[in-house]
């Protein structure tokens, strides 16, 4: 029996099974991201909130160390923020793959947007780097080196953006013959 690509129970079916769970452990990541960063701004405004022993375990750079930590989880979310999008309009096109319409006129600016936010990733992740190096004056992890990678990989999706133009022309065009 050959794997079906489109269609209910399919390759596209089980990849959107897959995206919908992804997407929810985002949601839960991204919640607690935001407990973090909330949790660091009532530390930052009272510090006697965190209990003495803990205090006293810090090192003596506990600023510095505090202020990465921050910036590390701003990082994070803004990034599982990006990812979050990504993954939620991918789920739309799964979805029109799974009906068997996989060149629904919807999925051309979907995939747009999976390309811009791909590209917004990968912006970030320099902006960021330059943020980490200006204010705490360190080397930022990996954030100098191009990841050409991604950059072929954001290419690709606004080349499959206009893949599924066309195809889309060709299936309103192919319903207005008789």
């Amino acid at each position: 029996m050959p794997i079906r690509a489109l269609g209910p129970s399919s390759v596209s079916s089980f990849l959107k099974a897959i995206l919908d769970v992804f997407y929810v452990f985002l949601w839960l990541m991204a919640v607690f991201l935001a407990v973090l960063i909330f949790g660091a701004l009532l530390v930052s405004f009272d510090p006697q909130i965190v209990p003495p022993q803990i205090m006293k375990s810090l090192k003596s750079s506990a600023h510095e160390s505090f202020a990465s930590g921050v910036l590390a989880i701003v990082v994070g979310l803004t990034q599982v923020v990006l990812v979050l999008v990504i993954v939620q309009r991918l789920r739309k096109i799964f979805a029109t793959m799974t009906t068997g319409d996989p060149f629904h006129p919807e999925n051309v600016r979907r995939l747009r947007v999976v390309g811009v936010f791909l590209g917004l990733l990968e912006f970030s992740r320099f902006i960021f780097g330059t943020i980490h190096q200006a204010v705490l004056h360190e080397p930022a992890p990996q954030s100098d080196n191009l990841n050409l990678t991604a950059w072929f990989a954001v290419l690709v999706v606004f080349v499959l953006a206009e893949v599924f133009r066309e195809g889309a022309r060709l299936r309103r065009d192919a319903q207005l013959t008789i």
